[in-house]
């Protein structure tokens, strides 16, 4: 009897190996060019360089290499993302990624001409975080504090909420966003002064201040960093359950939890903290160039569609300041 052997094995596409590993290369030399001549984030690149991976992709299935990419192709990549529920703020990224990349592939002689030249972005929309009151702000801390110090609680439960606790804090009273937190190292701190050295977008860096209460806060957790220190920890300020440093997307998880426990508030994320801070900055009377300088904006324009200032500021600003008030 005999027995048939194995199905022959499908013949390999060496074509396609190479076209891969070109795609590769060209992607590392453009985050070169990114990282050296454009000055760019290590996060502006790895999502650039990650939009621009899914575009090539797309267009291999589709038997389009990179110099045969033209505007239908890109058109037809954005209809599909959007198809799939990308929202306008993420096709417009990758727009800039396009851009960018094509801009540059077309400068250097890599592809006869830019496609995107006649592309359109989506718009951008203007709806904008919603603020998460004072009041609200001040039970989450209140209730983080308590599990802090509760008793019956374990030492690590009570280091987890001490950091819990500082990280609210510090979003709220600085402003900053999450990477540039999650970024901070143990030295970045001043004590003394009570200020922040934070790296924002651009790798450039400001001195951001903070009051009384974040000092407080991060003399809690830093009395209890060691239950999580592990050789992993190294300068992070913020560690995680496991010692190493705390991410971008574990301190999304840990805010949203605390803002969902508050029935009443239906803002989400640390980027709600960040638009509280400035709207509660505006509207205890702080000037708007002095917010932009603590959000780390390059342009006032950018703050001033950031920070919207309540209708009850506007009109007390009206009763006292307007002869026909």
């Amino acid at each position: 009897m005999s027995h048939a052997g194995p199905p022959p094995a499908a013949p390999h596409d060496s074509a396609a190996d190479d076209s891969t590993e070109a795609e590769s290369r060209l992607l590392a030399q453009f985050g070169e060019h990114l990282r050296l001549e454009r000055s760019r984030s290590e996060a502006t690149i790895t999502a650039y360089t990650a939009d621009l991976e899914l575009l090539l992709a797309w267009a291999r299935r589709r038997e389009a290499a990179v110099e045969q990419i033209d505007l239908s192709v890109l058109r037809g990549w954005l209809a599909e993302l959007h198809a799939r529920g990308a929202s306008a703020s993420t096709l417009a990224r990758r727009t800039s990624a396009l851009r960018t990349f094509f801009g540059w592939t077309t400068a250097t002689g890599r592809t006869p001409s830019d496609p995107t030249l006649r592309l359109k972005a989506p718009r951008r929309g203007s709806h904008l975080p919603e603020v998460v009151g004072a009041g609200d702000l001040q039970a989450i801390l209140d209730d983080l504090a308590a599990r802090a110090q509760d008793a019956k609680s374990s030492e690590r439960d009570r280091a987890l909420a001490s950091r819990d606790l500082a990280i609210v804090e510090l979003l709220w009273a600085t402003g900053v966003r999450v990477a540039e937190l999650s970024g901070l190292d143990v030295d970045d701190l001043d004590r003394q002064r009570r200020t922040l050295r934070v790296t924002g977008k651009g790798d450039k860096q400001r001195v951001v201040p903070y009051g009384a209460p974040a000092d407080a806060a991060l003399e809690r957790w830093l009395s209890r960093r060691a239950e999580l220190s592990s050789p992993a920890s190294g300068p992070a300020l913020l560690l995680g359950s496991r010692g190493g440093r705390l991410g971008t997307r574990q301190i999304r998880e840990i805010v949203d939890r605390e803002l969902a426990a508050r029935p009443d508030v239906a803002a989400r994320g640390p980027h709600a903290l960040r638009h509280s801070a400035a709207t509660h900055l505006l509207d205890g009377g702080a000037d708007l160039r002095s917010v932009q300088e603590l959000l780390g904006h390059e342009s006032v324009s950018t703050t001033q569609i950031y920070t919207h200032v309540s209708v009850d500021r506007l009109g007390a600003a009206f009763q006292q300041a307007h002869p026909r008030a």
